[in-house]
């Protein structure tokens, strides 16, 4: 009889070990880690890089960018101000916890306040890997759709904080905001919510609180 063996648990479960690690390295440290998700191309490195020009003068911001096979994301954090390291997963939809173990071992973190991680551009990987950052943000776009929540639960579900971006766009697509935030509030009730408005050649300009 063949022997079943639960791979999936297993892999997950040496990640989930060093996402602990992480953790307490951050801990240690005084470091504060965000994990950043979204689709591609849903203005993720755009809010990134407004984030640290404003808060550049405050905290020391370090960047650890995980991108398929380029660097241009970790560039434009780094020319915003941030401490920036890039991680190319050759291929893979989604960051793990020993990627961010590797691109910390680069970073001084004790010269960091706040660590942004970028992950990959998808709604389906990312959401099952831990990482050791403190928070999950999950940032969404109008051009997206509404359905989203319903299709991608197990982000939505996961996440700690959702930013609503490009909400300038709801004059010109379609999108049932009502629809959107049931969606959002059945998976994750009380989810602290934010929306972004665009403008300035099309970078983020401001966000606001909304009430789910």
């Amino acid at each position: 009889m063949a022997k079943n063996i639960p791979v999936v648990q297993k892999v997950l479960s040496g990640n989930d070990e060093i996402a602990a690690q992480n953790r307490q390295l951050l801990d240690d440290y005084g470091v504060y880690g965000i994990n950043m998700m979204a689709s591609p191309g849903a203005g993720k490195t755009s809010l990134i890089e407004k984030t640290v020009q404003y808060l550049r003068n405050s905290l020391n911001i370090g960047m650890i960018n995980g991108d398929i096979a380029t660097t241009f994301d970790a560039e434009r954090a780094q020319k915003a101000g941030a401490v920036a390291v890039a991680v190319n997963t050759g291929g893979n939809c989604h960051l793990e916890a020993h990627m961010i173990r590797d691109a910390l071992a680069e970073l001084d973190l004790s010269e960091i306040d706040l660590l942004i991680v970028e992950n990959i551009g998808n709604l389906v990987c990312p959401a099952g890997w831990t990482l050791g950052t403190h928070k999950n943000v999950l940032v969404a776009s109008i051009p997206e759709g509404d359905d989203k929540p319903y299709k991608y639960p197990g982000m939505y579900r996961g996440v700690d904080v959702l930013v609503i971006n490009k909400i300038d766009l709801l004059l010109y697509i379609p999108f049932d905001m009502n629809r959107f935030k049931q969606g959002v509030e059945i998976l994750n009730p009380g989810l602290a919510t934010f929306v972004s408005i665009l403008s300035d050649g099309g970078r983020v300009a401001r966000l606001d609180s909304m009430d789910m």
